[in-house]
């Protein structure tokens, strides 16, 4: 890695990444765009009157008629994101005038993973009437309008876990109490078995791309893009990382059906109505992508996100039930049959994306002083030797 200046990459060097690693069109574009503007200035704290500005332009070009945005404040939450919650008063299709909550949800100059608001809009807007999620109204995908590109979505009601719980950091360590357990997770199921089912050839997913059925597209679009991620945001050479990505070419799995993957599918990625415990939204999207649904089912399974029950010896998968229930109540609902060496292979590719994050992005843009969250980047970076040490361990656990 030496002998390359990744803060002021070349346009022959950005050209032979993407040449070594091909991935999906957008995910090409969206990995080019960071590179052409890593150069660039720092991110410095923008100011709530320019994001109302920009979010003005948005809506005028968007042509809703006359409006005035109310209320803009800064939103906690959303991870990497930067998020302001307005009110806007408008003349609603449909409803006539109205006051609507909204939030616009932007890039900073870096994120910790570098992701395309317009893929996250339109998977949002294609699952409306089929699993909850929050709606979506407007899109600034090349960054127009606003500093960085950025979408416009509506609140949603719920909570992301019961007030009075403890969580850490995007809602790890949170415990539910058992009754809520038991209506949390026939939904909890019930939902990734419809994202996985769902007709994608139905919707606008023009910003997706499709791997091919019958083939190792898809597990090679997924290397791909983290191990050239890694090679643009790394200065560390990290063994265990160039093994990990050796072990996962060689035993790339064979998709036998492809699905929508929602990428992020956990505890705390979803709002709950605490009167009724009904899960009321999907959040996060922004790793969604046309794959194997295999992804999902190995990231829902981590460790990293569930707990043990009350009686100190049974795991529960995200906090909600036993794996094993987990699984089987899925592929009722589904229809689908699982395979445990592709969830174990995901396994191991889902943490070698996390090492790619940790150890090589998250140095990057805290190096570059590119994002609003230097503290909790540089914390993150704490965690990347017990990911390392689960892959070795999977890797040399692999059936």
């Amino acid at each position: 890695m030496r002998g390359i200046d990744k803060d002021r990459p070349s346009p022959e060097w950005i050209a032979e990444l993407r040449k070594r690693f091909p991935v999906e069109r957008e995910i090409d574009r969206v990995l080019t765009r960071k590179m052409q503007r890593r150069s660039g200035p720092p991110y410095s704290p923008v100011p709530l009157e320019k994001l109302v500005e920009g979010t003005t332009s948005l809506l005028r070009a968007c042509n809703i008629g006359t409006f005035d945005i109310a209320q803009p404040r800064w939103l906690s939450g959303g991870a990497s994101k930067l998020q302001m919650a307005f009110t806007l008063k408008w003349d609603r299709p449909g409803a006539g005038r109205a006051e609507t909550p909204m939030v616009l949800r932007m890039e900073p100059a870096e994120s910790i993973v570098e992701t395309s608001r317009l893929r996250e809009f339109q998977l949002i807007r294609a699952f409306e009437g089929t699993v909850p999620v929050p709606p979506v109204y407007w899109c600034d995908a090349e960054g127009e309008h606003l500093p960085y590109p950025a979408l416009v979505y509506g609140f949603a009601e719920g909570v992301a876990k019961p007030t009075a719980a403890q969580a850490g950091v995007s809602g790890l360590g949170t415990h539910l109490p058992p009754e809520l357990r038991a209506r949390l997770a026939p939904q909890f199921v019930d939902y990734l078995a419809r994202i996985h089912t769902f007709d994608y050839r139905k919707a606008d997913l023009s910003a997706f791309d499709v791997p091919a059925a019958d083939s190792t597209q898809c597990a090679e679009w997924g290397v791909n893009w983290w191990e050239r991620v890694f090679e643009e945001d790394g200065d560390e050479d990290v063994p265990l990382m160039r093994l990990g990505a050796a072990w996962l070419r060689s035993h790339l799995p064979v998709l036998d059906k492809p699905s929508v993957v929602h990428a992020d599918y956990r505890l705390g990625n979803f709002l709950f109505t605490e009167h009724d415990a009904r899960i009321s939204a999907w959040l996060d999207w922004e790793l969604g992508r046309v794959g194997d649904r295999h992804q999902d089912i190995a990231w829902t399974t981590s460790r990293a996100f569930g707990h043990l029950a009350e009686d100190g010896k049974t795991f529960l998968t995200c906090g909600l039930m036993p794996e094993n229930q987990f699984i089987e109540a899925y592929e009722k609902a589904s229809g689908l049959c699982i395979d445990p060496k592709v969830v174990h292979w995901y396994k191991v590719y889902n943490d070698y994306m996390m090492g790619t994050l940790l150890y090589a992005t998250s140095y990057r843009i805290a190096h570059g002083g590119k994002t609003h969250q230097d503290v909790l980047i540089t914390w993150l970076m704490g965690i990347g030797g017990m990911l390392l040490e689960e892959m070795r361990t999977l890797i040399e656990e692999a059936p």
